[in-house]
């Protein structure tokens, strides 16, 4: 169970994952060794999965990014385990989800530019077995993106 101290340290390491222990024991009215001890708790349970840097895309040379809309032939476990097995072996994937909807599942994807694009779809996505279709959407401005829970 989340406690309150808990939402209010995962609120600020959110929006500043390098805070040391005190900078954040004091934005969250608690002493160090308390807050350390909520921190470690958070972390062992999973809460926290880890720490990183938030990298911005296209100065890091990854120019295009897409949504792929994809329905498998058969739901039998055989496809379904070989799909997920290669989509999250591939650096390009950046998230998969398993949806309702036309599609069964929907991908954020991001390479260099076009012709890496085309040759992840030749090279990767159509070369899985079970795939009925896979559909495009170019991912034309980012208007938002966020990794943070809404605390």
């Amino acid at each position: 169970m989340i406690e309150d101290h808990d939402t209010l340290i995962l609120a600020h390491l959110q929006k500043d994952g390098r805070a040391t222990n005190q900078q954040l024991a004091d934005e969250v009215g608690m002493s160090t060794s308390a807050c350390w001890r909520r921190v470690r708790a958070l972390e062992d349970s999973g809460v926290i999965r880890g720490y990183a840097a938030l990298v911005a895309r296209e100065q890091a040379g990854f120019a295009m990014s897409a949504i792929l809309h994809v329905s498998l032939e058969r739901h039998d476990a055989k496809f379904v385990d070989e799909f997920v097995s290669r989509v999250t072996t591939r650096r390009e994937v950046l998230e998969c989800f398993a949806t309702t909807g036309d599609a069964d599942y929907h991908l954020r994807v991001v390479v260099q530019d076009m012709a890496a694009y085309n040759r992840f779809l030749d090279e990767f996505m159509f070369r899985i077995p079970g795939i009925r279709y896979v559909r495009s959407n170019v991912v034309l401005k980012e208007i938002k993106t966020s990794v943070a829970l809404p605390f």
